[in-house]
């Protein structure tokens, strides 16, 4: 197969068919061989697809002559009378990812910020990369989704990112830029053989294509049947959890006990995906069903990997971001715009005109967020005595590792609220101001 801007415009309009016609056309546009070439077909086709195009160029200040990459891509998108936005970044190679993980989480991060609604995100991904992230995740044990690779098409924030060039070889690009003439830049980090990519792109792909020819391709037929197992093993997955929960976070130990160890283990790697949390490991995955699950009724088990952590209290699995918020720290103001509690923690929001809340007079004394150090007490609206917070929390069912994550509102020195579970009577009015604590974790 040829590239042409006929067959890109036909595998454009074939995903069209599937997500849904774009308003806007974005091009990830890094420079090199495959964004030139994709900006270029799609830039000389713009009357039969009539859609906006904006190129987006992110340097990410890794290489001495990043600078000038972003003035010869701003010039090339300006020569095709193509909108340009061009953008630096600071990578954060100390994150503990690695310069590329590091280097794409800050280039997506620019995308995101990008991408109106209704809008796609075309990267330049083709056949050959397909067939370097295979084997990528092959080497790292994955399962049928990561072997499914490099999707054709997803969500992506208020849009689409899309990938037409994936029916597409490099070296099928690199004849349309010849025949055309374009210049491209080739970023010098790309021949480094320390990269896994790139030891796979220079040192074993051409091996396996002198033993085996095509092989990108047969990697590719791969990929696409990995992702149709990878679909029915979500579809029997999100079947599962319709029996198991009524949120995906909190799961009946019973039911989840009842499935063969099989589906356990689907169903589990499905929840954490669906919360947009890390993959567990197989270690960790293992050690959830053959230990967590069969633990003794009265013990807490608690499985943790890097960002996620799953927990059993009772009759319920708790799966979790990691937790990282706890009782240190100064105060933090609570204001009419609401607070954000952090990674999985969801946000206190503050609504005026409820049948019941705080009174004005403890909103205008200003209201600050602490968390639990012990001793706390309460006397909540409809309650004749002060209570302890340790035996609230206890009466409540509150399960144990979110009692000390609790928001606790002050004012003037007091406790006035426990997150949205308890005013004090004292701080109470009717019609009052409403504490609402908006995406929070299970509590119960």
């Amino acid at each position: 197969m040829s590239f042409d801007r006929e067959r890109l415009l036909r595998e454009l309009f074939g995903l069209a068919a599937l997500s849904g016609d774009p308003k806007r056309l974005v091009i990830a546009y890094s420079g090199g061989l495959d964004s030139t070439v994709l900006l270029h077909a799609l830039a000389v086709s713009r009357e039969i697809h009539g859609k906006s195009l904006l190129a987006v160029h992110v340097d990410h200040g890794l290489h001495e002559e990043s600078r000038h990459w972003g003035d010869h891509c701003e010039s090339f998108a300006r020569s095709l009378d193509v909108g340009f936005t061009g953008l630096a970044v600071d990578v954060m190679t100390d994150a503990g990812k690695g310069t590329e993980a590091a280097a794409r989480t800050a280039r997506y991060d620019v995308f995101r910020s990008l991408i109106r609604e209704g809008d796609w995100l075309l990267s330049a991904h083709h056949k050959d990369d397909q067939a370097e992230t295979l084997l990528l995740n092959l080497m790292r044990g994955s399962g049928p989704s990561g072997l499914a690779g490099i999707a054709e098409y997803r969500p992506f924030a208020s849009g689409w990112l899309v990938r037409p060039l994936l029916p597409f070889s490099q070296s099928e690009l690199r004849n349309y830029a010849t025949q055309h003439e374009l210049s491209w830049i080739d970023d010098p980090s790309n021949e480094d053989r320390q990269f896994d990519r790139n030891y796979l792109r220079h040192e074993i792909l051409p091996r396996l294509e002198e033993r085996w020819p095509r092989v990108s391709g047969r990697l590719q037929q791969s990929a696409v049947l990995a992702g149709e197992a990878a679909t029915m093993l979500d579809q029997l997955a999100d079947d599962d959890l319709q029996a198991l929960a009524d949120r995906p976070d909190r799961l009946s130990l019973d039911a989840l006990r009842a499935l063969p160890l099989e589906r356990q283990r689907n169903v589990i790697r499905y929840v954490v995906r669906e919360l947009g949390l890390p993959a567990p490991p197989a270690t960790q995955l293992r050690s959830i069903v053959g230990d967590l699950l069969p633990a003794r009724g009265d013990a807490q088990p608690l499985v943790q990997w890097k960002g996620a952590e799953v927990r059993r209290y009772r009759d319920q699995v708790y799966v979790l971001p990691e937790n990282k918020s706890g009782s240190e720290g100064a105060a933090i103001q609570l204001t009419n715009n609401g607070l954000d509690l952090g990674s999985g923690m969801g946000e206190l929001q503050l609504y005026a005109g409820a049948a019941q809340g705080l009174a004005d007079a403890v909103i205008d004394a200003g209201l600050e967020v602490r968390f639990r150090s012990g001793g706390e007490e309460i006397k909540p609206t409809g309650q004749s005595h002060t209570r302890k917070l340790k035996k609230l929390l206890q009466d409540e069912g509150v399960v144990p590792w979110m009692r000390d994550r609790l928001p606790l509102l002050y004012s003037g020195g007091e406790l006035v609220a426990v997150a949205d579970l308890w005013i004090a009577s004292a701080a109470a009015s009717e019609p009052g101001v409403a504490v609402c604590w908006k995406n929070r974790p299970p509590i119960h």
